[in-house]
Parts: structure tokens; C-alpha cells; sequence
């Protein structure tokens, strides 16, 4: 989840319970403690671009870390509204902030490794963008109103809304798994493997993907409440035999990067359509459409014992952008 959202549901979860009079600085440590458990994205290496990408969401956002991530936090923060709270108090209100923090982002996408150090395991229940303009807006002006009235009941109300988007989500997916189910039924596909997100800033647009005789597919849903759904039939590619493909330089960094870099997408590998020798985390794209990934790692065979290069594919050109908002309008691909 977006840094600003973080920090909003963490101030909200610390005025919840605040007393007027330390009501504003409980706010402020529960915002501040919730943003401090993205400092892992901060944690890299140059010379291991895949670093980066394995601790974000880890150590940091695991529950067993809270209490120690909550002092972190109220040492930081106590020197600011010591005039208003004790360290006990600010050590509780820290406690609530940081504890949203990966809760928050386990139902986003990507995962969550909420568990650690126990298991690697990363969890994630995609019911939510990263990015959601109406979430927030909704979470900021409760939790906007609460600050300048100091007022418990609008915290709460910012939390009572923050729940019902959340379940909005959750029955949007399960619409999303439904139908992927029936397209697959359809072309008399028995599903390995099926993913359903959300599109970037909305709850309406979904993507599906699903994995059948190892063959990725992708399609895109419109699912908008009272009305009927719409169903824009996507891309298709076989998904990457790396172990094959790389099994002489099993033991090498090369082939032990491209393992780590499975594990991370999910093992959803593909090769990029647009450029060469780069292989691609199959589950994000531009358009739910297409298969066309978001990130990937290029590969270089004549450096087997380096690192491999990690990079982003971006393309929001005019074109993707029309037609992601054709299908959010509900309109037909051309």
C-alpha cells in the first residue's frame, strides 16, 4: 500500500482510543509508525538488484516484529510529544500504528512474509491496488475530521470504512475467480494456477490470470456493481521451463538468481515479448490483457557467475491508457 495510506490508517488506529488531550500526538506517532516499516525499501545492494526486491515486505512487516518495530518507532517519536504522552503511551499508540502496516499491505498484491523468520512465505489476499484514490480519499477525510475535532467516533468511522471497501474488494475477487473459472470451463482448461487482481486505482477492472498445460492466459473483467459484467479476452504464452532452459548453469549465480526471482513472481515466469533476453514476473502487466510484464531480469549468459540486471518495463503510452479507460467505461476493445 501507498506510503500516504499507511500512514493515514496507522494515525487512525492510534486516535481510536486517544484521549483528547494527547489526541493529535497520538495521531502523530500512529502515523509515523506505520510509515516506518517501509524503511526496507531502502535495503539494496549494487551489486544484488534482487536484494531489494526480497527484503521489501519482509523483516520489517512480519507480526512477530511489531513489538520490536513499535519501539523503534516510539523511540523516534517520543522526543517530539513528550509534553503530551509518556513513553508507556507512546510505546501503545507506536503499537497500533505499526501494526496495521503489514496487515495493510497483506491485502494488497505481491506478499506479505508475515511470519518470518518461521517461513519465507509471502502472503497476500489481492482484494485491493496498491494504489486506491477512493480508499484513501474515504480513510483521509474521516481521518482528516477526527484530527481537528479530536473526536473518537470519526476515527471510527474511518476504520468502519476502510472494513467495508476491504469486503467490497474481497467480494469483487470472488466474483473475479468465478468467472475465470467459467472462461476456463469454457475452453475445457483444468486450472493449475489462477491469480485475480485488481487494475491499478480501482476496484472495478480486474485481471485474471490463470495457468493451464502450462500455458499462461490472461483476460480483463469489468465488474461493476449493477450491472453486468464484461469480459475482454487477453494474451496467451507458455510459461518459462527455466530449470530446462538454464540446467547447465545450475549452481551458478546466474541460474540461482533466476530461481530467486521464480520464487518472488509467484513462479510465474515468462520471457518478454518487447525485449530480449529478459524474463518477466507473468502476473503484472500495463492492461489485463496483455502479457507483457511489468518487471523482470535480463539475462546474460556470458556472465553466468554476476548477478543478473533487475529493471522495470513501464509503457503507459497513450494508447494503453485509452484502452484501460475503454475498459473501465465498459466500452468495446477496438
Amino acid at each position: 500500500m501507498d506510503p500516504v495510506t499507511h500512514g493515514l490508517i496507522g494515525a487512525t488506529a492510534s486516535q481510536s482510543f486517544a484521549k483528547k488531550n494527547s489526541f493529535r500526538a497520538a495521531a502523530l506517532v500512529g502515523l509515523a509508525s506505520a510509515m516506518l516499516a517501509d524503511v526496507d525499501v531502502f535495503i539494496s545492494s549494487a551489486s544484488d538488484p534482487l536484494l531489494n526486491l526480497e527484503m521489501h515486505r519482509q523483516f520489517t512487516h512480519s507480526l512477530f516484529f511489531i513489538p520490536v518495530g513499535a519501539l523503534v518507532a516510539s523511540l523516534l517519536c517520543y522526543w517530539l510529544v513528550k509534553k503530551y504522552l509518556s513513553f508507556p503511551q507512546t510505546y501503545l499508540y507506536s503499537l497500533a500504528g505499526y501494526a496495521t502496516a503489514g496487515l495493510m499491505d497483506y491485502f494488497t498484491s505481491y506478499g506479505v512474509q508475515l511470519f518470518w523468520p518461521f517461513t519465507d512465505t509471502r502472503y497476500s489476499l489481492d482484494i485491493i491496488s496498491v494504489f486506491d484514490p477512493l480508499f484513501t480519499l474515504g480513510v483521509i477525510l474521516l481521518a482528516g475530521i477526527s484530527f481537528y475535532k479530536k473526536e473518537k467516533i470519526y476515527s471510527w468511522l474511518a476504520l468502519a470504512w476502510a472494513m467495508l471497501y476491504l469486503i467490497f474488494g474481497f467480494t469483487q475477487k470472488q466474483k473475479a475467480v468465478e468467472i475465470a473459472q467459467r472462461i476456463a470451463n469454457n475452453k475445457n482448461h483444468e486450472i493449475q494456477e489462477l491469480v485475480a487482481k485488481p487494475t491499478i486505482a480501482n476496484q472495478i477492472v480486474w485481471g485474471i490470470r490463470y495457468v493451464a498445460d502450462d500455458t499462461l492466459h490472461a483476460s480483463g473483467v469489468r465488474l461493476a456493481p449493477f450491472s453486468d459484467s464484461i469480459i475482454y479476452e487477453g494474451e496467451r504464452t507458455k510459461l518459462l521451463n527455466w530449470q530446462e532452459e538454464f540446467s547447465e548453469y545450475k549452481g551458478i549465480t546466474l541460474y540461482n538468481d533466476i530461481q530467486r526471482f521464480s520464487e518472488l513472481s509467484g513462479s510465474i515466469l515468462i520471457k518478454h515479448p518487447d525485449y530480449e533476453n529478459v524474463l518477466g514476473d507473468g502476473r503484472y502487466s500495463m492492461l489485463p490483457t496483455t502479457l507483457s510484464p511489468l518487471w523482470g531480469i535480463k539475462i546474460d549468459t556470458t556472465r553466468p557467475a554476476q548477478h543478473v540486471d533487475f529493471g522495470t518495463y513501464r509503457d503507459a503510452n497513450p494508447q494503453v491508457r485509452q484502452r484501460f479507460m475503454d475498459m473501465l467505461l465498459g466500452r468495446k476493445l477496438k
